[in-house]
């Protein structure tokens, strides 16, 4: 069933096109933590092929500086963390783990939002 949806949607991993060029012209270089695998050509060529569904809000901040040529190194596994930092997540707008701040209409618990009164000179 995968090596279907491969052949027949884009979303899903990669596409035909991609997998014959990475196969012929890829040169592993590395994995993120999310299990993304990035590659480059000899001609400078950068991609990243997705584990699951392609969403480009799963690559982590290190390998986006990579992948966009900010930096000429591949991002080292020992990258120092801060105490203040916190895990890289997808974007999750549209799912249950959406942010919904105080005030916000699809939010569980309503805010006692406080009427207000217009400025009158």
């Amino acid at each position: 069933m995968s090596f279907l949806k491969q052949i027949f949607t884009w979303w899903h991993r990669q596409t035909v096109g991609t997998f014959i060029y990475t196969a012929l012209n890829g040169k592993f270089v590395d994995s993120d933590e999310f299990g993304n695998k990035y590659y480059s050509s000899s001609k400078g060529k950068r991609w990243v092929i997705y584990k699951n569904i392609t969403e480009s809000t799963k690559i982590p901040p290190e390998w986006h500086a990579w992948i966009h040529f900010m930096k000429t190194n591949k991002p080292s596994k020992e990258t120092k963390k801060f105490s203040w930092q916190k895990k890289h997540r997808e974007n999750l707008t549209g799912t249950k783990d959406a942010h919904k701040p105080d005030g916000s209409l699809i939010k569980d618990s309503k805010k006692d939002m406080k009427k207000y009164e217009s400025w009158t000179p």
